[in-house]
C-alpha cells in the first residue's frame, strides 16, 4: 500500500488507500472537515455508547515511551466498541531478538486492521507504510511528524479560541520537537501569525521557516516570551527534550530556561490559553493549572474524540 495525500470523498476519506503520516498529506480542506467530524465523537468520549468499530482490531505498537498518546488511542478505540493489541514493551517483543521493522509490521498487519506505531527514527512510520497492508497511523517518529498530536492541537485551538488564524508563541525546543514542527506547519495553511521563542540552540532550521512562509505564515523570533506575553492568543510550551540531545552537556545548558508562571500571565490577554503537549517537567509552575489560562488537561482529553475521528477513517466507518 502506497501513500498519498489525503482525497475527500463522499464518506469523509478514502482511507483505506492511505495511511495518517504527515502533516504534509493534508490540505487545509481536509483538516477543516476532521475538526468538524470529531466535535460529532465528543460525547462518545466522554462515555456515550457505540459500536461503530465493533469487530475492528486495532494494534499499537510503541518503540518509545507514550501515556496520552497510547491511552487515548486504546480509550478511543474501546469507547467505539473495538479491541486493542498491545505489543507491550520491545524488551518483551521480537524487536528484542532483533526483528526488523518491516517484519513486525509485516506480521502485525495480519491480526489488526490498523497500527499505531510510534518509533525513535524520523522516517520510520513513512517507511513501514511502504510494507503494511493495512493503515499505518504515525504516532511519532523521532524528531520528525506526530500528525495526530496536531490535530489535537488544532481542535483544542478551535474549542477553546475558537479560531484557527491566531497570534501564536511556539515556545521551548524548536529544532527537536516534532509537535512544533507539525503544528507550525498546520497552522502556515491557516495563515496563523507565529512567534517562535527559543534560545539559539533550540530555534527552528531556516529552511523549515522558509517553508512556513511560503506557505503563507507571519513569523518573527525572540529569545524572551515577556517580549509577547501580551500580544497573542496562544502559549504552546514545549519541554526541553533530553532524550533528543546527542551530547548531555548541550542539555544542561538550556535545561530549566524557561518557566511560565502566574506572575508571568498578569501581563497576559484575558483570553489567552496556554497549551503543552506533555509531559512537562519544570517548565509550567503548577500554580498555573488553577489560573483561567491553563487549557493542557483539556488538550489531552481532546486527543480521544481526534483519535475516534482518525481511527474511524481508517477502519472505513465514517
Amino acid at each position: 500500500m502506497k501513500t498519498h495525500k489525503f482525497k475527500l470523498q463522499s464518506h469523509l476519506l478514502d482511507v483505506m488507500q492511505h495511511h495518517i503520516i504527515s502533516m504534509r498529506d493534508f490540505s487545509r480542506d481536509d483538516i477543516d472537515l476532521i475538526l468538524k467530524k470529531t466535535k460529532e465523537f465528543e460525547p462518545i468520549a466522554r462515555g456515550k455508547r457505540s459500536d461503530l468499530l465493533s469487530g475492528k482490531i486495532l494494534a499499537t505498537l510503541f518503540y518509545e515511551p507514550s501515556t496520552r498518546t497510547r491511552l487515548s488511542f486504546e480509550t478511543a478505540m474501546k469507547r467505539l466498541g473495538g479491541e486493542v493489541v498491545d505489543m507491550g514493551g520491545i524488551e518483551l517483543s521480537s524487536v528484542a531478538k532483533g526483528e526488523n521493522l518491516a517484519d513486525t509490521i509485516r506480521v502485525v498487519g495480519n491480526y489488526a486492521d490498523t497500527i499505531v506505531l510510534r518509533h525513535p527514527r524520523e522516517g520510520a512510520a513513512r517507511m513501514a507504510a511502504e510494507f503494511s497492508k493495512v493503515p499505518i497511523i504515525n504516532a511519532g517518529d523521532g524528531a520528525g511528524h506526530h500528525p495526530t498530536q496536531t490535530l489535537l492541537d488544532l481542535y483544542t485551538i478551535m474549542r477553546e479560541s475558537s479560531l484557527l488564524d491566531i497570534k501564536i508563541a511556539l515556545l521551548g525546543d524548536l529544532k527537536y520537537g516534532r509537535t512544533v514542527h507539525s503544528l507550525a506547519y498546520a497552522l502556515s495553511l491557516y495563515h496563523a501569525e507565529m512567534t517562535l521563542v527559543s534560545p539559539p540552540q533550540l530555534k527552528i532550521s531556516d529552511i523549515f521557516k522558509k517553508d512556513l512562509k511560503k506557505q503563507g505564515a507571519v513569523i518573527r523570533e525572540v529569545s524572551n516570551i515577556d517580549d509577547v506575553i501580551g500580544d497573542i492568543d496562544v502559549l504552546y510550551v514545549t519541554r526541553i527534550q533530553k532524550e533528543r540531545f546527542p551530547d548531555p552537556a548541550e542539555y544542561q545548558k538550556v535545561a530549566g530556561i524557561y518557566r511560565i508562571t502566574e506572575e508571568l500571565l498578569k501581563k497576559a490577554r484575558d483570553n489567552l490559553i496556554v497549551m503543552h503537549p506533555l509531559p512537562r517537567v519544570d517548565e509550567i509552575d503548577p500554580a498555573v493549572d488553577r489560573t483561567k489560562y491553563a487549557r493542557y488537561f483539556e488538550q489531552s482529553f481532546y486527543g480521544v474524540p481526534i483519535r475516534m475521528t482518525l481511527l474511524s477513517m481508517a477502519m472505513e466507518a465514517v
